[in-house]
C-alpha cells in the first residue's frame, strides 16, 4: 500500500509517501477520520495549529490501537506567529493539545501572517526567529523533522542564510495545472522534499472533462490520477477527507502513468478560479 511506503528526509527520518490531510474536519470528527485513516493502513496525518483540531488528531492517534512510534504526525506553527517566544510557546502548546511527547514534523505554515498573504512584507526576520524556535524545538528531541509551508525560493534562501539545521520539508500547493516547476526544482537542489497539499486542486479537478477522459482510461478515479501525478513527480501528497471510502480510493495507486501522459498533464492549462475557495489565500 502506498500509504506506507517511504520517503527519506535530509536527516535520515523516514517519513510515508502518503499523508492524510485534516483541514476543514472539526475537532470532533477528526477522530473517527483519524482512527479510520489508521485502520485503512494510512500511517501519516497532517494538521495544523490554525486547524483547531490537533486535540481530535491527539485522541484519534490514543484510540486508533498503533503504537504511537509506527505514526508519523506532522502540525504547523500558526502563520501568525514570527517571534521566537511566540513559536516556542505555541510549540509547547501543540504537545499539550494533542497529548504527545515528540511531533515527527513541526511546519512554519507560512511566510507571512494569514492577513497579510498578499502583501509585500515577507517577514524575513520574524521567519528566522520561528525557525530559531524549530530548531532549538529539534534540537530538544521534541519534533523529530522540521520544515516550512508556501515558502518560496526568497523565503527558503532567507532562512538558509542563518540555518543551523536546514529545513527538510516545503509543503506547497501543487497539482496537475499547478506545478511550481521552478520551486520544485529548486527544493530538490537543496534536498528539501515538496509535499503536495489539496492534490485534487480543492476538488476543481473534477470538472476538467480531458482529467475525466484519462482517468478512465486507467480504470481510476480523479483523486487517484491527482495523487498518482503527484508521486511521479516525487512529491509527496497531503488528500484531504474524512470518508474511509474516499480515504481508501486515495491510497489504491498501483498503477503508473505513461510519460506522454504524464508531459501532457505538466503542461494543463492553469486554475484561473477555486471557486468558493478562491476567498482563501493560496488558493487567490
Amino acid at each position: 500500500m502506498i500509504a506506507q511506503e517511504n520517503y527519506k528526509l535530509s536527516n535520515g527520518i523516514s517519513i510515508p509517501k502518503l499523508g492524510l490531510g485534516t483541514w476543514f474536519i472539526s475537532d470532533d470528527d477528526v477522530v473517527e477520520a483519524v482512527k479510520e485513516a489508521v485502520k485503512l493502513g494510512y500511517r501519516h496525518i497532517d494538521t495544523a495549529q490554525a486547524y483547531q483540531n490537533e486535540a481530535g488528531v491527539g485522541k484519534g492517534i490514543k484510540e486508533s490501537g498503533i503504537a504511537r512510534e509506527e505514526l508519523f504526525i506532522t502540525s504547523k506553527v500558526a502563520a501568525e506567529h514570527k517571534s521566537f517566544e511566540a513559536a516556542s510557546a505555541s510549540i509547547d502548546e501543540t504537545l499539550e493539545k494533542m497529548g504527545l511527547e515528540y511531533i515527527d514534523l513541526m511546519i512554519i505554515h507560512s511566510p507571512k501572517p494569514w492577513a497579510e498573504y498578499s502583501g509585500s512584507d515577507r517577514y524575513f526576520e520574524g521567519n528566522r526567529e520561528a525557525w530559531r524556535a524549530l530548531e532549538e524545538a529539534y534540537k530538544a528531541g521534541k519534533v523529530k523533522a522540521i520544515g516550512v509551508s508556501n515558502f518560496q525560493k526568497e523565503d527558503l534562501e532567507n532562512i538558509l542564510e542563518s540555518a543551523t539545521v536546514k529545513p527538510m520539508v516545503n509543503q506547497i500547493l501543487a497539482h496537475i495545472s499547478n506545478t511550481p516547476e521552478d520551486l520544485i526544482s529548486y527544493c530538490i537542489e537543496q534536498n528539501i522534499l515538496v509535499e503536495a497539499y489539496s492534490p485534487i486542486g480543492h476538488g476543481e479537478l473534477f470538472k476538467n472533462e480531458e482529467l475525466a477522459a484519462m482517468a478512465k482510461k486507467y480504470e481510476v478515479s480523479v483523486p487517484q490520477l491527482a495523487i498518482r501525478y503527484c508521486l511521479e513527480l516525487g512529491l509527496l501528497p497531503l488528500p484531504k477527507t474524512a470518508n474511509p471510502a474516499h480515504m481508501a480510493n486515495n491510497a489504491d495507486l498501483d498503477f503508473e502513468i505513461s510519460a506522454a501522459d504524464l508531459d501532457s498533464l505538466r503542461k494543463m492549462e492553469k486554475i484561473e478560479d477555486y471557486g468558493e475557495a478562491s476567498v482563501f489565500p493560496v488558493y487567490q
